[in-house]
């Protein structure tokens, strides 16, 4: 427990900072750090590439960093510092507060900070700089402190992407139109939009409600919803029958208080008021109000100039997340309470049924509007819901209406971690859309760009692209394929289902990445015939041969003849474009002809170098690879030579020295056991990685980084013994982006290939991981050795990479 409260809530001493080993940007230079700070001045935020110490402090930093103070100059201003010097300097921006815990947020990218206060990152900004020179190397997160003791609590640090600050910023819910007037319509500001639409709107309003007050010697009428009073304290209301409250001695100024207090988190009322307020909120257990009554009459006893004679005193709820406005939270309405409600079915006033299941659940009314306007419209405009109790939802999954009921009655989205995840979201995005469920539908939109990858573009794609409101995670996928283009599009036939405007967003994509523009032609015949399996052109050239284009493409010829002169028939190899024209295709399709002619008289007319001609077609895409093909075992066409060449610019030096290449081991650097030999070229008697335990298990392991900066899509990898017997036989060749989370590209079970001193053996990677890209590779055993004294150590002395680098 000791732990548990140490990780959630620190202080830091004056003139100190606090660095700890999760506050880290998982990629450099990009990362947002969010966290609740109580303090009179000076909350300190220091960015540097490296961890400081305790005693760090940042006007003693000579390294490169970024500081960012708010409350600077006895709370009055906000500063960013770069490496020490003052560039930013304004007042009253984004304050300190001394009487409780406030929440901030700081974003950078690249080197654009952003700072903003609430729970939620990316909301309620309050300042941007943009560096002109930006440090794209900042990484590790230090919480300071000038002269005062600093309280820090729930810091959390988050990835961050370009799409991250402009999905936050933008993405909502299309607006449910109606032709119809309806009396929810005037209670909805079109130009506020969803945050003036809360419980506050049904406050005293006769729609929905369920019960009424009748209220003084006059008899006023005051209508209300019981789940809410039932959530917010103890009413005596009948779970059956109309709820009706009488209240002969109070007056009206008194229940409107309590009830805008319910509705809206905050109230005022007179001074000689607060008594009678805190006698009615007493009776019915509204126990934050009656807390908030009592701590108002001590202070006015205490000093009865605090309050200005004549003026109402304010009363607000103490919200546990006071940025955030989603129901019920900011409101003194206990969700406990309103989830054993919902449960148990009580006061509920209408019944769902969802098709071919049945009466799926009994909720309420005013909880499902206040959350999606088609449901308010559904049950105030006079359709047939208006007057009935039943909802009756066709095409509609029970699981996932479930799922979204849940979040109305909680404001908190729980899917479980399971195998139809994926799934399950993409029936909530589209559900959350069609209801008009907008926050629902940005935590929707959040989870997808942090979960999706190369296999779940394609299905995301195909739900997105329908809805306006994902523009943004449409544009996201169309990157994420276009940057992925050979795995995408040979892992699985899924891209043949995109539609013409999305597969040929991706075709025209600017950052589109490919080892071959062959390959761009296999996709577009691929998605033009709409093939159940992969093939290439010279698969669709022999159907040509037996059926007509028109056939073959149907009604997506068109299309097809639209997005050849995509494929930049120029860059591929003369033989090829010679095979080409004398191809069926080249015969049936007029622009394919075209196309192939064209390419064949550049290369033939001596511009072999394309670049010269003006037209994309005849320049090398700038995203590409470049191809380091494996010749022979030992050669100098592998990854870590072209590194030690500094990328082809200069003789080779050893990669590991010129700190071009990271190797790293499971065991200590010690004199058999070195990095650099493995990149030396020369061989080594004794050469190897001892084993630890990780898991329980025994782990061997030698890992290859090949630079933040690059990418490889490996193809082939060279490994060579030392002059041991501990021959490998049980090993995986694997890849990661971070190295943490590994890809298995070939696994070898009892290979028998390594069985001399110094032998040179080298493997292939095929299927679609050999299309995608890695930064971190790993050789690691998963078995014994041949040498039983040594059976885990891994005994190699070189180690080479080949295949499409970037």
């Amino acid at each position: 427990m000791a732990e548990k409260k140490e990780k959630k809530f620190l202080t830091v001493a004056p003139f100190e900072c606090a660095w700890r080993k999760d506050l880290k940007f998982r990629e450099a230079g990009r990362g947002c750090v969010a966290f609740e700070a109580f303090a009179h001045n000076d909350v300190t935020v220091v960015f540097r590439e490296n961890v400081g110490s305790q005693h760090y402090h940042y006007k003693r930093d000579n390294s490169p960093h970024y500081t960012v103070i708010i409350g600077s100059n006895r709370n009055r201003r906000l500063k960013i510092e770069v490496d020490g010097k003052t560039v930013v300097d304004v007042a009253g921006v984004g304050l300190c507060c001394s009487s409780a815990f406030q929440s901030y947020w700081i974003s950078i990218y690249d080197g654009l900070i952003s700072i903003g206060k609430g729970r939620y990152p990316f909301q309620n900004l309050v300042f941007q700089w943009l560096d002109s020179s930006p440090n794209c190397s900042v990484r590790y997160v230090g919480l300071s402190s000038w002269d005062k003791h600093v309280g820090y609590r729930n810091v959390n640090v988050l990835p961050l992407t370009q799409n991250h600050i402009m999905l936050w910023k933008h993405v909502d819910c299309d607006k449910y139109e109606e032709e119809e007037d309806g009396d929810v319509e005037m209670m909805i500001d079109e130009r506020t939009g969803y945050e003036k639409w809360g419980l506050e709107s049904f406050l005293e309003s006769w729609e929905l409600s369920d019960m009424f007050f009748i209220v003084g010697t006059e008899e006023k009428l005051v209508p209300a919803h019981k789940v809410i009073l039932q959530a917010s304290g103890n009413f005596p209301l009948s779970l059956t029958g109309e709820g009706v409250v009488q209240l002969q001695e109070v007056t009206y100024p008194i229940l409107h208080a309590l009830l805008q207090f319910i509705y809206a988190g905050r109230t005022q009322i007179s001074e000689p008021l607060l008594g009678p307020l805190w006698a009615l909120s007493s009776q019915f257990q509204v126990m934050p109000l009656v807390k908030q009554c009592e701590e108002t009459m001590e202070r006015f006893k205490l000093n009865k100039k605090l309050f200005d004679l004549g003026k109402n005193v304010g009363l607000s709820y103490p919200s546990s997340r006071p940025h955030c406005t989603v129901f019920p939270f900011g409101l003194p309405i206990n969700s406990q309470r309103l989830k054993q409600l919902a449960s148990n079915c009580e006061y509920a006033d209408v019944n769902i049924y969802v098709e071919s299941h049945g009466l799926v659940a009994q909720s309420h009314k005013i909880i499902l509007s206040l959350w999606s306007v088609p449901f308010a419209k559904m049950f105030t405009n006079g359709m047939s819901e208006s007057y009935s109790s039943d909802v009756h939802l066709r095409d509609v999954s029970l699981k996932v209406f479930k799922i979204m009921l849940e979040f109305m009655y909680s404001g908190e989205l729980n899917i479980e971690d399971s195998l139809d995840f994926g799934s399950l979201l993409l029936q909530l995005l589209i559900l959350s859309d069609q209801f008009g469920v907008t926050l629902l539908h940005q935590e929707c939109c959040k989870l997808l760009l942090e979960c999706f990858s190369e296999d779940s573009v394609c299905p995301i794609l195909q739900v997105v692209t329908p809805i306006s409101s994902c523009k943004l995670i449409e544009e996201t996928c169309e990157r994420k394929f276009a940057l992925h283009f050979d795995y995408c599009t040979t892992a699985s036939v899924d891209f043949v289902f995109l539609d013409e405007a999305t597969f040929s967003s991706i075709i025209r994509h600017p950052d589109l990445t490919v080892t071959s523009e062959e390959r761009v032609l296999n996709a577009i015949l691929m998605w033009g015939m709409k093939a159940k399996e992969l093939c290439g052109w010279e698969e669709m050239d022999e159907l040509i041969i037996k059926l007509t284009p028109e056939l073959v493409f149907e009604e997506r010829l068109q299309s097809v003849n639209y997005l050849l002169p995509f494929v930049r028939f120029p860059l591929l190899p003369h033989a090829l474009l010679k095979k080409m024209e004398n191809s069926c295709l080249n015969r049936q399709i007029p622009i394919f002809d075209n196309l192939v002619k064209e390419a064949v008289i550049f290369i033939e007319s001596g511009l072999a170098v394309p670049g010269s001609n003006q037209s994309v077609r005849f320049q090398h895409r700038r995203s590409s690879f470049k191809e380091l093909q494996y010749i022979c075992d030992g050669d100098s066409n592998g990854v870590l030579y072209f590194a030690g060449t500094s990328y082809g610019e200069h003789p080779w030096v050893n990669p590991v020295l010129a700190k071009r290449i990271n190797i790293t081991a499971s065991s200590p650097i010690s004199r058999y056991t070195d990095p650099k030999a493995l990149a030396s070229r020369t061989y080594q008697g004794l050469s190897f990685a001892g084993p630890r335990m990780e898991d329980g298990h025994n782990c061997t392991w030698w890992m290859v980084d090949i630079g933040q900066d690059h990418q490889l899509m490996c193809n082939y990898y060279t490994l060579r013994m030392d002059g041991s017997r501990a021959y490998i036989r049980y090993w995986n060749f694997q890849g990661s982006m971070d190295g943490k989370s590994w890809t298995n590209l070939r696994v070898h079970e009892n290979d028998q290939t390594m069985c001399k001193h110094g032998q040179f053996a080298s493997w292939a990677v095929i299927g679609p991981n050999a299309l995608r890209p890695f930064r971190f590779f790993r050789v690691v055993l998963t078995g014994p050795t041949a040498d039983a004294a040594n059976s885990w150590n891994f005994c190699i002395c070189f180690l080479e990479l080949y295949g499409y680098f970037h």
